[in-house]
C-alpha cells in the first residue's frame, strides 16, 4: 500500500530520535499510527540505520502470537539484539503493544538498556499512561495521533486522485464521512462502502478497547449510550441528564455507570470531553461537559449520515483541530451567554465560538455577544461556514472563515 506522508508527525518522529523518553503514539484505532511507526522503520533504514537494528513487530498481524506475552517478546527483542551491531544504536518499533500482556515491564527494561530507542503505539490512553507512569516514573513523551485534518485531507486527496470541484465540496465531504486515511483505500467511494468501512472501524474500537478492555457488560446500555452522545455532541451534559434521558428511552441506568462508560470510552480515544469553565470570577456549582468524537465520520455514522446539525459538526471538526495543534480546551461559561471555546497554551488564551453562518443578525448578535462580555484583552474569533461578514469588527472580534481557518490562511 502505498504511503502519503503526514509531514507533521514524521518531523516530530525526527526530533525524538534519539532521546532518552520512550516514545509512545498514541490514537484511536485506524488513525494512521502503524502506518507512522512504518514509515518510521523505513525513515531509519534510509538514513543509515542497519537493518538488523531496527527491531519492528506489529502485534495485532496475521502470524503473531494469539495471545502474546512479555515472555515471547522479550525471546525476540533479545535474539534480535545479539544479531545487532553492538556499537551502533538499537531501535525498538513496537505496535499496538497493549495487546501483550506484562508489556509494561518489556518498555522499562528497553527504556533502561543504554543506546536504545523505543518506539511503542496503543489504543487505549489510560492504560499507556498510568502503567507508563508508574513504571518509568515519566520518562516518556506522548504523541497524539488524529485521523486527518482537513489540510491533510486535501493533501490525500491529491495523493490519491480524488478530485472535488473545489474546497468547499471537500470540506462538505470532510464533514460528512471525516478523516480516517483508511477512507482513501477505498476502490470506490460511495456511502454505502464508507460506511461499511466505518462501522467496521467503530465496532473495532467498542469491542476491543471498550468491552473488552473495561470488562463492560451491558453492551445495549453502551451503543445507547454512544448513539446518544455522538448525535448530541457540542450540547452540554451531565453524567445526571445522561443517565435521566436514557432512562426516558426506556434504559434505567445509573449517574455511575454512565460515569464509567463516558471514562471508557475517553481512555479508547474515540470521545473528547470539553470541560465548563466560568469566566465572570465564579465558580459554575455544576459545571457540565461536551463530548465531541475523535472523527465526524464515526459521529455521523450514528446517524446514518443524515443531512443536519452542519454547526456542531463544524464545531467538532473545529475543536479535534484545535487539540491538534496543542492547545488545551474549554467551554466558557457566563452569565448571559457560552462561549464555544476557551482556549489556552503556553500562558496564551483565544475565544472562540463557531456557526455555520452569519447571514442572519440575529445569529450574529448571539454569536459576539457572548465574547463582548468578556473583560480582557485576549483575541477573539467568529469561525463560520460563510465569507459574507469575514474581517474585524469594531470591537476587534476577528471573524474568519472556518476552511480558511483550517488551512491556516
Amino acid at each position: 500500500m502505498e504511503y502519503a506522508p503526514r509531514s507533521t508527525y514524521e518531523n516530530e518522529l525526527r526530533l525524538l530520535r534519539d532521546t532518552e523518553d520512550v516514545k509512545v503514539l498514541v490514537g484511536v484505532r485506524r488513525c494512521g499510527k502503524s502506518t507512522l511507526l512504518r514509515w518510521l522503520q523505513g525513515d531509519l533504514l534510509d538514513s543509515g540505520v542497519g537493518a538488523g537494528n531496527v527491531f519492528y513487530r506489529r502485534m495485532d498481524l496475521f502470524g503473531m502470537p494469539t495471545n502474546p506475552n512479555a515472555e515471547w517478546l522479550v525471546g525476540e527483542i533479545s535474539d534480535a539484539i545479539e544479531k545487532s551491531d553492538p556499537l551502533k544504536p538499537f531501535y525498538v518499533l513496537l505496535d499496538e503493544i497493549q495487546d501483550v500482556d506484562g508489556w509494561e515491564r518489556i518498555v522499562r527494561q528497553l527504556h533502561t538498556r543504554p543506546n536504545t530507542d523505543v518506539y511503542i503505539t496503543g489504543s487505549n490512553a489510560y492504560v499507556l499512561s498510568s502503567d507508563l507512569a508508574t513504571l518509568i516514573g515519566g520518562r516518556y513523551v506522548e504523541m497524539r495521533v488524529q485521523p486527518l485534518s482537513f489540510s491533510e485531507y486535501l493533501s490525500f486527496s491529491s495523493y490519491y486522485d480524488v478530485r472535488f470541484p473545489n474546497e468547499d465540496s471537500a470540506f462538505a465531504e470532510y464533514l460528512r464521512y471525516g478523516g480516517m486515511p483508511a477512507l482513501f483505500h477505498l476502490k470506490e467511494r460511495d456511502q454505502d462502502r464508507i460506511a461499511q468501512l466505518l462501522r467496521t472501524v467503530y465496532e473495532t474500537i467498542i469491542l476491543n478497547d471498550v468491552v473488552e478492555r473495561t470488562k463492560i457488560g451491558d453492551v445495549d446500555l453502551l451503543s445507547k449510550l454512544v448513539r446518544y452522545v455522538f448525535t448530541t455532541s457540542g450540547s452540554l451534559f451531565s453524567a445526571n441528564k445522561i443517565a435521566n434521558t436514557l432512562t426516558s428511552y426506556g434504559r434505567k441506568t445509573r449517574i455511575e455507570t454512565v460515569e464509567a462508560y463516558l471514562r471508557a470510552l475517553v481512555d479508547a480515544l474515540i470521545l473528547h470531553a470539553c470541560e465548563q469553565v466560568g469566566l465572570s470570577g465564579k465558580d459554575i456549582l455544576r459545571p457540565q461537559r461536551k463530548f465531541y468524537p475523535v472523527d465526524t465520520g464515526l459521529r455521523n455514522l450514528a446517524s446514518g449520515f443524515v443531512s443536519g446539525d452542519i454547526g456542531f459538526q463544524i464545531e467538532n471538526v473545529v475543536y479535534n483541530e484545535l487539540l491538534r495543534r496543542g492547545w488545551s480546551v474549554t467551554v466558557g461559561s457566563l452569565r448571559a451567554g457560552e462561549v464555544d471555546f476557551v482556549v489556552e497554551r503556553a500562558q496564551k488564551r483565544m475565544y472562540i465560538q463557531v456557526t455555520e453562518s452569519l447571514v442572519d443578525q440575529g445569529v450574529f448578535e448571539r454569536e459576539i455577544s457572548p465574547l463582548l462580555l468578556i473583560g480582557d484583552s485576549w483575541p477573539k474569533f467568529i469561525l463560520t461556514a460563510d465569507r459574507l461578514r469575514c474581517g474585524v469588527t469594531e470591537e476587534g472580534v476577528a471573524i474568519v472563515n472556518v476552511i480558511d481557518w483550517l488551512l491556516g490562511r
